[in-house]
C-alpha cells in the first residue's frame, strides 16, 4: 500500500486517538471533562496525563503505517486501558453517579475498539 492510499478509517481513527489523548490531558489539569469530575489528587493528575499522552502517542504511531508501530500504538491503547481501571479501582475515577460510571465506560470502551479496529486492519500497514 503507497501513501497516497493511506485508509480513511485508519486516519480518522488517528485524529480521534490525538483529540482524545489531548481531553485526556486537559482532564488531568482541570478534573472536570463533559460534566464527568476526577479527583483532584497529584496522583490523578499524574496518571491522566500520561493515559492522555499514551492516547496521543498512539494516534501518531498509527500514521505512520507501519505494523511494528502500530503493535506499539495497541500497546499505548492497552496501558490506557489498564490505567483508567487503575484509577476507577484507586477511588480516583469517581463512581458515584451512572453519569460518571457511563463515561468512564464509554471512554475504556472507545480505546478498546480503537485497538480491536488497529488489530483487524492490520493490512493497512507495511
Amino acid at each position: 500500500m503507497s501513501s497516497k492510499e493511506v485508509s480513511f478509517g485508519i486516519v480518522v481513527v488517528a485524529a480521534l486517538m490525538i483529540l482524545f489523548g489531548l481531553a485526556e490531558v486537559i482532564t488531568g489539569f482541570h478534573h472536570h471533562f463533559l460534566g464527568i469530575s476526577t479527583s483532584r489528587s497529584a496522583i490523578f493528575t499524574c496518571v491522566a496525563i500520561i493515559i492522555g499522552t499514551l492516547y496521543i502517542a498512539g494516534g501518531l504511531l498509527i500514521l505512520t503505517l507501519k505494523w511494528r508501530a502500530a503493535r506499539l500504538a495497541i500497546l499505548c491503547l492497552v496501558a490506557d486501558i489498564v490505567g483508567r481501571i487503575l484509577l476507577v479501582v484507586a477511588g480516583l475515577y469517581p463512581t458515584n453517579s451512572l453519569k460518571q460510571i457511563i463515561g468512564i465506560s464509554l471512554g475504556t470502551a472507545i480505546a478498546a475498539i480503537f485497538a480491536t479496529y488497529i488489530g483487524m486492519n492490520r493490512k493497512s500497514f507495511r
